[in-house]
């Protein structure tokens, strides 16, 4: 390493710290040396496939990331930060010195309190239950489903990933029961009328969908070989179903362990400025472990823009701070499954997209086109002149200009133009 070289050690070798080990650069022309410790022993992947890779549309290895070569150690864990030292503490006994420090580290499933999830004092999930967060998850639900045909799953949560999941195993032909809490499916992305073409499309899946309902626990049985299994769920209205599958798909936290133990500021998030820098100015956060004016943002189009803006500072560029990302959400869902008693013709997959607010606040105008023959939807929100909001399913080929016009956030002048098909080509 020359004296004019910086050492970055990054921790989390997933999409964000990838991107940003990427932008750095390594070799004798770089100006830093980058290191990125990734806890996970696979080779790097795409979280965002996981969903295809369940459903039998990928076979895991197309979901991988470029080969970021010797600059990636897989499978070790960071357990420590020493701020004083500059130094990185890991589990196998190494440690990495930084002159910048940058958190990746991601987001855990959250895991509900349910009675019967874990026993006194213990943290093993039953047998049949799994999060659906990381590749391990994805294999591990991927052996538990089998061929599919017979196995009862329930999915916990109604959100962008428990429907994708959802989908999923309907597509590997287990029979499934989507349950959530809330008056509908999607609620963070979509309006009621968009829920609705939704929730028509899955059911076509044959997946069985309960809304306002909560799941109160599990029940298990007892294995001759020790442990548990479940073998239900039971609702708060005292309703059980039978289950061979749990997915507990109730969303995402922010993973701040070792922020928090670094003494670093930390809300729903590690908190970080306009150059996502933490409280210590050595140390920075990218992904979805970090908060930026008080927003997590969970996705990966955030996270990539994050390491972006960090790799053009960290790299010694004259670049403006990070100011936020106007994120899209996009989700395609499979058709019906064929098979034996399959109906020809049944429908197709369903695209949906979602970007801004998506609710409308007093003063402002929709607008909304419908058509229930070719189960397309599409809305959009317009506050003074200014495309604030949208949602669109089924036909997506106008999603690019009103994105486009959504993140210039200039007057509109040809609102129509841009709802219709010719608009978006």
């Amino acid at each position: 390493m020359t004296s004019k070289q910086q050492r970055v050690v990054v921790i989390g070798g997933g999409l964000a710290g990838l991107r940003l080990a990427a932008r750095l650069g390594t070799g004798a022309g770089a100006r830093t040396e980058v290191t990125v410790l990734g806890e996970e022993p696979h080779v790097p992947y795409n979280r965002v496939l996981l969903a295809e890779v369940l459903a039998g549309r990928y076979a895991p290895e197309v979901t991988a990331l470029p080969d970021p070569g010797p600059v990636l150690r897989r499978g070790v864990r960071a357990v420590r930060v020493d701020r004083a030292d500059r130094t990185v503490h890991c589990d196998d006994g190494s440690t990495e010195r930084y002159d910048a420090l940058v958190l990746a580290t991601g987001s855990n499933a959250v895991l509900p309190p349910l009675r019967g999830l874990f026993e006194p004092q213990g943290r093993e999930l039953p047998d049949g239950v799994h999060a659906f967060r990381t590749m391990d998850d994805c294999l591990a639900l991927t052996a538990a489903a089998g061929a599919g045909s017979g196995v009862r799953a329930v999915v916990i949560g109604g959100g962008l990933l428990g429907v994708s999941a959802a989908r999923a195993l309907a597509e590997r032909g287990a029979q499934v029961v989507l349950a959530q809490q809330g008056e509908r499916l999607m609620e963070r992305q979509l309006d009621a009328d968009a829920s609705a073409l939704l929730h028509a499309h899955l059911t076509t899946l044959d997946i069985e969908i309960h809304t306002r309902c909560r799941v109160r626990g599990l029940t298990t049985k007892a294995r001759a070989a020790g442990g548990r299994r479940v073998s239900g769920v039971e609702f708060a209205d005292g309703y059980r179903l039978d289950a061979d599958l749990v997915v507990l798909a109730c969303g995402v936290r922010p993973r701040t362990g070792l922020a928090l133990a670094a003494g670093l500021e930390v809300r729903t998030g590690i908190v970080v400025d306009d150059r996502l820098r933490t409280s210590d100015p050595r140390i920075h956060a990218i992904g979805d472990c970090a908060e930026h004016a008080g927003r997590v943002y969970g996705l990966a189009g955030p996270a990539l823009e994050q390491a972006d803006a960090l790799a053009a500072q960290l790299g010694g560029a004259s670049a403006p701070g990070y100011t936020g990302t106007r994120a899209l959400t996009r989700l395609t869902l499979g058709a019906a499954p064929a098979g034996p008693g399959a109906a020809p013709g049944g429908p197709g997959p369903l695209d949906l997209a979602a970007f801004g607010e998506t609710t409308p606040l007093p003063g402002d105008d929709v607008v909304r086109l419908a058509d229930a023959t070719r189960r397309t939807y599409r809305k959009v929100v317009v506050r003074d002149d200014r495309l604030v909001g949208g949602v669109l399913l089924g036909e997506l080929s106008t999603v690019g200009a009103l994105a486009r016009s959504w993140e210039d956030a200039e007057p509109l002048t040809d609102l129509f133009h841009l709802l219709t098909d010719d608009g978006g080509s």
